[in-house]
C-alpha cells in the first residue's frame, strides 16, 4: 500500500485571482463556495425520527410525528396518526437509512369511500425557508425537487399538492399510482411560475 499526500497552501483556477481553498497548518480549511444552497432539504424532520407530542393519537392535528398534521373528512370512524418503526423488510426507505415513518390507519368506513371523503396529511414549510432556499421560484426554468417514500396497503391513484397562500395563492396539484403493500419513491420536479411569492 503507497500512501501519499498534496501538501500545497491553497488551490485556485489558473485564471483566478485568489484560492478557492485555503489550507491551515492545523488541517483545516476554508472555501469560496457559490452554490451552497443546492440540494438543501427544507421539510424539516422528514425522516420522522421526532415524536415529542407521543407516538399514536385517533385525534386529527398536530398529535404525534413533529411537523407533520392530518386532516380528515366523511369518515365514519378515526383514523389513527403514529409514528412507526421502519424494519429491514421496509424494503426501499431501510437500505437508504430510513428508521421510521408516519403511519396512518383508516378506522372501519363502513359507509364506503364518498366522493367528499379524504384523508390528508401536511407539512408547513416556512416562507423565509423557501425565500432562501437557492430556487428562482419565480422562473419557470427554474425547479424544486419533492420526493418522499410511501406505501399503502390499497392500489389506486393517489393526489397531492405544493400550495404558497403569500400573494395570491397557487396551487401545484400531482398524482401518483401505488401498488398495494411497496414501498415506492414518489419525485417531482417543479418548475417556477411568476406568480409565486414567498
Amino acid at each position: 500500500l503507497i500512501m501519499s499526500a498534496l501538501k500545497v497552501n491553497g488551490i485556485r483556477h489558473t485564471g483566478a485571482s485568489s484560492d478557492a481553498i485555503t489550507l491551515a497548518t492545523g488541517g483545516t480549511c476554508t472555501a469560496k463556495i457559490t452554490n451552497n444552497l443546492s440540494n438543501r432539504n427544507l421539510i424539516i424532520n422528514g425522516a420522522m425520527q421526532v415524536a415529542q407530542r407521543g407516538t399514536s393519537s385517533t385525534s386529527t392535528g398536530y398529535e404525534t410525528v413533529d411537523r407533520f398534521r392530518i386532516f380528515t373528512g366523511g369518515t365514519d370512524e378515526a383514523v389513527t396518526q403514529a409514528q412507526h418503526a421502519l424494519t429491514s423488510s421496509d424494503t426501499g426507505p431501510w437500505e437508504k437509512g430510513f428508521r421510521s415513518s408516519y403511519h396512518l390507519t383508516n378506522g372501519n368506513q363502513t359507509s364506503g369511500a364518498g366522493a367528499a371523503d379524504y384523508v390528508e396529511i401536511m407539512q408547513k414549510v416556512e416562507a423565509q425557508n423557501m425565500a432562501n432556499s437557492g430556487w428562482d421560484y419565480t422562473s419557470t426554468s427554474s425547479y424544486i425537487t419533492f420526493s418522499f417514500w410511501v406505501r399503502s396497503s390499497v392500489s389506486q391513484t393517489y393526489y397531492g399538492y405544493l400550495h404558497s397562500i403569500d400573494g395570491t395563492e397557487q396551487l401545484y396539484g400531482f398524482s401518483f399510482a401505488l401498488s398495494a403493500n411497496t414501498w415506492t419513491k414518489v419525485s417531482k420536479t417543479i418548475p417556477g411560475n411568476s406568480n409565486v411569492q414567498f
